[in-house]
């Protein structure tokens, strides 16, 4: 790519290296080496030896945009044309026993700064511009090998920052790796470390993790390694049998296969991952069997808690407890739906709808295949049926034939609690009935308001 080999030139003729570094080096070994800086929908990493003054001189007055923001970390960042490049000082990044920030100290050649990387395989440079591959650890063969090594021993390499152990999930997941038992055994020993790095990180890795191809590659990884009792020990808390006469599949392992299921949206994919967490606490075994009676509510109530402490937004909060709360609702209209019922679905579903019918079609993970294809057409059926209300109906915004001023005029009342209850009378009608048009519910309106007032009356 030209702006790249332009930026090389540019540190060249200042005396310094440019290394291409990090996943775009990864990614192009994997697939295309001939493509590595041609990817002009990347942002493209680099190490040098050069420090971040003399970063910033090289890139301005070519760069069409330059932020300074992460110089204290040894990064300038900068944009030419649509291509942005984030330049880095060689460093080195360790935490303290007891902080959250690393200490962040530069280094002077290519390999010191590789051997502070997370993983072998992302432990890989380029110099530019001759592509010449720097590969000190070994990535190379590893990536042949598909497995997951630590360029340092993983003590080390883990110490350096704690959210790497939850990253090897990631990539055990994504590039299909094997683990080497060492880098296994590292976490094991010391997960305990992940509860210094801050919320928003572990957030921003678990949002990765559930989008990954095949995610309960990665989540099993982090329940199996008590990755998950740091930062989701709702997650191992689901290993129970549901039924320990006849030894149904364990409330974990359903869950998992639910999350898999999904299509990869983040948050209906973090609603797959929570919509269960209230089943140990509302276990209960009647009659021989088991019940886990209200573990929506229950559920959702903790989801909220748990996504609250990782940091996530208050959107992404309400999105998903939403969806968890209303997972079950289906099942209720098992018998057959109503008009009213199916508005009642529409409405308390909102724009949720699609992802709600999505993690409903995605909970049943039975391997009875007539359950499964009763299941499923039942939930084609509720689509039809949503589908035909639609065309007579506006059902996605299912409200009163009256507002809250015809109400006023039609009851000669004033603004208060009277209004808001005569609102929701004609919205129990719209749901009960359909749409009733204006003079039936001035109509239906003034009859309920007598019976109300000769209700008091007479009381």
């Amino acid at each position: 790519m030209e702006a790249t080999a332009e930026l090389s030139d540019r540190f060249r003729s200042a005396g310094h290296s440019l290394y291409l570094v990090g996943g775009s080096v990864r990614d192009a070994l994997v697939a295309d080496p001939a493509g590595v800086v041609a990817d002009d929908e990347r942002d493209l990493d680099f190490t040098t030896d050069a420090r971040p003054d003399a970063i910033e001189a090289i890139v301005s007055g070519w760069a069409d945009a330059v932020w300074t923001q992460g110089k204290r970390f040894g990064t300038i960042a900068c944009r030419k044309g649509d291509q942005k490049f984030e330049i880095t000082t060689h460093r080195a990044e360790a935490y303290h026993p007891d902080s959250r920030k690393p200490e962040v100290v530069f280094g002077e050649v290519i390999e010191d700064d590789l051997s502070r990387r997370d993983f072998s395989i992302n432990a890989m440079a380029l110099r530019l511009p001759e592509l010449e591959l720097i590969d000190p650890f070994d990535g190379l063969l590893d990536l042949s090998a598909r497995r997951l090594r630590t360029p340092l021993d993983p003590d080390v390499s883990f110490a350096d920052d704690p959210l790497r152990m939850l990253r090897a999930a990631r990539f055990v997941a994504k590039l299909e790796l094997e683990p080497a038992p060492e880098l296994v055994e590292a976490i094991k020993a010391g997960h305990h470390r992940l509860a210094i790095v801050s919320a928003e990180r572990i957030r921003d890795e678990l949002d990765k993790i559930v989008m990954v191809e095949v995610p309960s590659v990665a989540l099993w990884f982090v329940v199996r390694t008590g990755l998950a009792d740091e930062f989701l020990p709702e997650l191992p808390g689901l290993a129970l049998e549901q039924d320990p006469i006849h030894r149904h599949k364990d409330v974990l392992a359903h869950t998992l296969a639910v999350v898999d299921k999904t299509r990869p949206d983040r948050l209906l994919r973090l609603a797959a991952l929570f919509h269960d967490v209230g089943k140990p606490k509302t276990r209960a075994f009647v009659d021989g069997g088991v019940t886990f009676h209200h573990h929506e509510v229950v559920g959702a109530r903790m989801t909220r808690h748990r996504m609250q402490a990782l940091r996530y937004s208050k959107d992404d909060v309400d999105v998903v407890t939403e969806l968890v709360n209303l997972h079950l609702r289906f099942h209720t209209y098992s018998l057959g739906w109503t008009d009213r019922a199916v508005r009642r679905y529409v409405r308390d579903a909102g724009p949720l709808l699609d992802r709600l019918n999505e993690l409903t079609r995605c909970d049943c993970t039975t391997r009875n295949v007539n359950k499964a294809r009763a299941l499923g057409r039942r939930m084609d059926e509720l689509e039809a049926r949503i589908v035909e209300l639609r065309q007579q109906e506006e059902l996605d915004a299912i409200r009163p034939d009256l507002d809250g001023a015809q109400v006023m005029e039609v009851l000669g009342l004033s603004p208060g609690r009277e209004v808001g209850r005569a609102l929701a009378f004609l919205l129990e009608l719209r749901l009960e009935e359909g749409p009733l048009g204006e003079d039936e519910a001035r109509k239906r309106l003034v009859e309920w308001w007598s019976d109300q007032t000769s209700a008091r009356s007479s009381g």
